[in-house]
């Protein structure tokens, strides 16, 4: 883009050359190159390349444009009908082909004459309005150029047999170029620095004498500079006599159209007129507008984000600018929807302090309840899009435009990313806690939004769920990989605190056995203190010291070190001790160590489900068989006199199963309590990944993952199955981290035939939840009992999914089992 206008050229610009008369000599006799001898080319006394860049919209470059600029040493016109500017590569291959932008029009006795090639995403300073416009992209450091009376691609690939061309009429070779004229090329090109002929034009045919570096300083034939022009390079001249200040005939809502996918695709357009509603400085850099004449069309948007590449956008929230680029769809992944894009951007500023487009309110009224129109697990990207029918759609056709809310409570705590999830319908699917409950497949809340600020001068606040962004929070929409449309922040309301704390259980009583899981995320001996300190309060505060804890993502002894590693002693000797510091009981543990990153999760890290269990509460059983169980001996149930028991204590479900490739298996102990036995099976399912998100261009989505979930559910309900027919009154406790809601075909497979009881259907609809994602409070982890287990109190205990700041990203759940009542029945 180019600086305002009365603003000096990008920093390090060289002074505006001034043209000249200089030898006076016919342009018929530029074209006399027959004669000349075989390795160079006569001194051109007119029409010579004046400038040579190609490091536009590089790294660190200025200038958003490679280009050449030809200059006139005569006393006449130079006619360049018919001609046309060639590019070569340094190093020509075999395969190698000279690239060919076509000319037009004449070069002034003295004048210049610019020719724009390729953009890149880089830079900030638009060329001056181009006389000519290709699309080569020159390397920044070697290559050839020529000036060539002609359109048809050179064939020659050496100086001599380039020299011999008659219809080279000027060459320049820069850095390592083989082909060039005289002892060698033009040194010193690079994205900051083109090479150019002294204000003389002075040729001798030698491009290492007659040509120097410098910092890039394009003219065109009307004299100008960068930051002049109609501010895109492109060679239009501008439009309806307005020159640089007269918007072309493309407006943003033409751009954004009438589906997800602009029509414009692949097309430049050319001083597009706007307002900078939003800039961005940081990750994607660039800048949103908006046009305040909107066509009345509540289709089409009539904001468009402008993408800078690199560069940081030298406009300003404001600033009314002429914007022009090429028209792209940028998806963020393969399954999300795209974002509708002005790319390679020059722009010019006509003014600055303008007021900004009115925002469109999100809220209830605005907002559909229906989520997106289906496409039969296709693409929706060519659908007409139905705001008034569809929130998605509704979202896509304000695409860039300023958007805005008052007053929105906060359903996804502040992440690590400066990212906060809030409702705008505050009525929709609410938690006790001030969440928004994800309870099936087709309800996914219409009213989340992420939030997100522009101004990263200002610390983000720390917002747990619950709590209210109170006042209007406001600023461009746009969309992300990452949970879809979000809120890019100008203003930002001000954090209310809604007091959320965490929650603690209370304390089984004696005759009550105390079963719980929780996902420790990762936990290793590597860790630091704190990490350990605050996992171990949720257990010995939080849960109240349970007799038994089924702990999931246990790592090895050192963690992502993938050295072969796969004991985990010194993780959970520290963990434990943790917990007696934190006045919890000494605990033991049990576990069956996997095999070296077989198992799934972090490389290096295997892992792993544990047992904690309190010995002067609970007994654990111990069955090796004849030897210890290793990663790949199954469990089984025997049916004896007494009941049922494990052919393996601690053991693991079927572990050579396909169903468990790369994946946790479940681990089974036996424990015994108050003369009781009781079985826990501990598990944590396939993870999610790979599925089709919500908001993604795929509708509906496919969830791919669930067909892993959906085998280990059918293996571990087989393994209870087999456990009821030994002994119809075994009570059995499955647990974990099983990756699936309450309402998915994972728990319709594990509790076939009704030999397991999912807890968490025992809950309130509105307290059904562990985890917190993209605003959606929903449920990954779960406890599941046999028919035995008749009496039980069940709690999720509320500790870290609604917080910024987490020990885990998953909350702890317990059960509370009267096993004496249950025998009793």
């Amino acid at each position: 883009m180019s600086p305002m206008p009365d603003r000096p050229a990008g920093s390090g610009a060289r002074a505006r050359r001034v043209a000249r008369p200089l030898i006076s000599v016919g342009a018929a006799g530029a074209l006399a190159f027959g004669v000349l001898p075989a390795a160079f080319a006569a001194p051109s006394a007119s029409a010579v390349i004046g400038e040579v860049y190609g490091g536009g919209g590089n790294s660190g470059a200025t200038l958003v444009r490679d280009f050449v600029e030809l200059g006139n040493a005569g006393s006449a016109a130079y006619d360049l009908a018919g001609y046309s500017v060639q590019y070569l590569p340094g190093s020509p291959s075999a395969s190698s082909q000279w690239q060919v932008t076509a000319l037009s029009g004449s070069i002034a006795p003295g004048g210049r004459y610019l020719i724009a090639e390729a953009a890149g995403t880089g830079g900030t300073t638009a060329l001056p309005t181009a006389d000519a416009t290709g699309s080569i992209a020159m390397s920044a450091t070697s290559g050839t150029i020529a000036l060539v009376a002609g359109t048809t691609a050179l064939t020659c690939k050496t100086a001599a047999d380039c020299a011999a061309d008659a219809n080279v009429v000027d060459l320049v070779g820069y850095g390592s170029a083989v082909v060039r004229e005289g002892s060698g090329p033009a040194a010193g090109a690079s994205n900051t620095a083109s090479v150019a002929r002294a204000a003389s034009l002075a040729d001798t045919d030698d491009n290492a004498t007659d040509l120097a570096s410098g910092a890039p300083s394009p003219v065109n034939s009307a004299g100008q500079t960068p930051g002049s022009g109609d501010g895109d390079g492109d060679g239009d001249g501008g439009g309806g006599g307005g020159g640089s200040t007269e918007p072309g005939p493309v407006r943003v809502h033409d751009i954004q159209g009438t589906t997800r996918l602009s029509p414009l695709t692949g097309q430049t357009v050319t001083r597009v007129p706007g307002i900078v509603t939003g800039v961005r400085k940081s990750g994607s850099k660039g800048y949103w507008i908006q046009d305040p004449q909107a066509d009345g069309d509540p289709r089409t948007s009539e904001g468009v984000f402008v993408y800078t590449g690199s560069a940081d956008p030298a406009v300003a929230v404001g600033d009314s600018v002429l914007v022009s680029g090429k028209v792209t769809e940028y998806y963020p992944s393969t399954t999300s929807q795209s974002v509708t894009e002005i790319t390679g951007p020059t722009a010019t500023v006509l003014s600055g302090g303008n007021a900004l487009p009115a925002a469109v309110t999100l809220d209830a009224t605005s907002v559909p309840d229906a989520y997106v129109p289906t496409a039969g697990g296709g693409s929706i990207d060519a659908l007409p899009l139905q705001p008034a029918v569809y929130a998605l759609d509704f979202y896509e056709a304000l695409e860039g435009s300023r958007v805005q809310a008052s007053d929105t409570r906060v359903v996804g705590a502040t992440t690590e990313y400066d990212e906060v999830w809030v409702t705008v319908k505050p009525e929709e699917s609410p938690t006790p806690r001030g969440g928004t409950l994800y309870s099936a497949y087709d309800q996914p809340n219409t009213g989340r939004m992420k939030v997100m600020s522009l101004d990263t001068a200002t610390a983000f606040p720390e917002a747990n769920v619950g709590d209210e962004l109170s006042g209007t929070t406001g600023g461009p929409l746009d969309y992300s990989s990452f949970g879809g449309y979000n809120l890019q922040a100008t203003q930002l309301g001000t954090l209310v605190e809604g007091g959320l704390k965490a929650e603690k259980t209370r304390r089984q009583k004696g005759d009550e056995l105390a079963v719980a899981t929780y996902n420790v995320e990762n936990l290793d001996a590597l860790d630091g203190q704190e990490k350990f300190d605050r996992l171990a309060e949720g257990v010995a505060v939080s849960l109240a010291s349970p007799d038994i804890v089924a702990l999931e993502e246990i790592q090895d002894d050192n963690g992502a070190t993938n050295d072969g590693t796969v004991t985990s002693e010194a993780t959970l000797t520290r963990f434990t001790d943790a917990i007696r510091a934190a006045g919890g009981p000494r605990y033991q543990w049990r576990y069956v160590a996997p095999e070296n990153n077989k198992d799934g999760g972090e490389p290096g890290g295997n892992i792993r489900q544990v047992f904690l269990f309190n010995p002067k509460r609970v007994s654990f059983t111990d069955r090796a068989g004849a030897e210890a169980a290793t990663p790949t001996t199954a469990t089984s149930v025997v049916k004896t006199r007494k009941g049922a028991r494990l052919t393996y204590s601690p053991g693991r479900i079927d572990p050579t199963s396909d169903a468990w490739d790369s994946s946790r298996k479940p681990l089974v102990g036996e424990f015994v309590f108050h003369g009781e036995q009781v079985f826990v099976i501990a598990n944590h399912f396939g993870s999610k990944g790979g599925d089709q998100p919500l908001h993604g261009r795929y509708q509906e989505p496919t969830r791919s993952s669930e067909a892993k979930r959906h085998q280990q559910a059918a293996e571990v309900n087989t393994f209870v199955k087999d456990l009821l027919k030994a002994d119809r009154d075994a009570k059995a406790v499955v647990l974990g981290d099983l990756n699936d809601f309450e309402f998915s075909e994972t728990m319709t497979a594990l509790t076939a035939g009704k030999v397991l009881n999912p807890l968490i259907s025992t809950l309130p609809a509105a307290e059904r939840y562990t985890y917190v994602y993209e605003g959606n409070s929903q449920t990954l982890d779960h406890i599941l009992t046999s028919p035995a287990v008749t009496h039980f109190d069940y709690d999720v205990v509320h500790i870290n999914a609604e917080f910024a700041d987490q020990a885990s990203d998953h909350d702890p759940q317990i059960v509370r089992i009267d096993v004496g009542r249950c025998r009793r029945d």
